[in-house]
């Protein structure tokens, strides 16, 4: 196989899906859009995420109280916590990862120790980072309850939103193939 050079692709002649996609400086991009991934999910975890109100009633909700509303029920409360970690958790814990593993490979330096384990972790996380699903969910949610209540977006509301498409930058920037090579996995 030749090996493509920087901004070109290499595609499956079958499926036509992207095999390998280097891009240079790649990865002091993907740890900026990282380190705001970090900074929204801090930040929208303690704000408002929405905010309902009928009849005089109004009550504003978390990302996190919207997690974790089930604990108060013992056999949901296991729901609670992995709800949570599926929303928020898991995408930190990915953001941190990847940081981790390209920092120094970005500083023209050898591999933290354990940043193969690291970024296999991620990638075994990958499927279970689901914030973009909550954000889906959320949506067709809304959409039944606005005839019922008035429904306004707090502050986190916009900030998921931009983390949700700097998950999806992040997925396009980053080429797994060039990763695993400059760890020499």
């Amino acid at each position: 196989m030749v090996e493509p050079a920087n901004n070109q692709r290499a595609i499956c002649n079958r499926c036509h899906h992207v095999l390998v996609a280097p891009r240079l400086r790649a990865g002091k991009r993907i740890i900026a859009v990282q380190l705001a991934i970090l900074i929204l999910l801090v930040a929208a975890s303690a704000y408002p995420f929405l905010s309902i109100s009928t009849k005089g009633l109004k009550h504003s909700s978390s990302i996190l109280d919207a997690a974790l509303a089930f604990t108060s029920d013992g056999a949901l409360a296991a729901l609670s916590f992995v709800l949570a970690g599926l929303i928020v958790f898991i995408p930190a814990a990915r953001a941190i990862l990847s940081i981790y593993v390209l920092a120094p490979l970005t500083l023209d330096r050898g591999p933290f120790r354990g940043a193969a384990f690291a970024f296999r972790l991620s990638e075994h996380l990958r499927p279970w980072s689901m914030a973009e699903i909550f954000a889906i969910g959320c949506a067709v949610a809304l959409i039944k309850v606005a005839d019922l209540a008035t429904v306004s977006f707090g502050p986190a509301f916009w900030m998921f939103s931009l983390l949700v498409l700097l998950v999806v930058v992040q997925e396009n920037l980053a080429c797994r193939y060039s990763i695993w090579k400059a760890l020499g996995a």
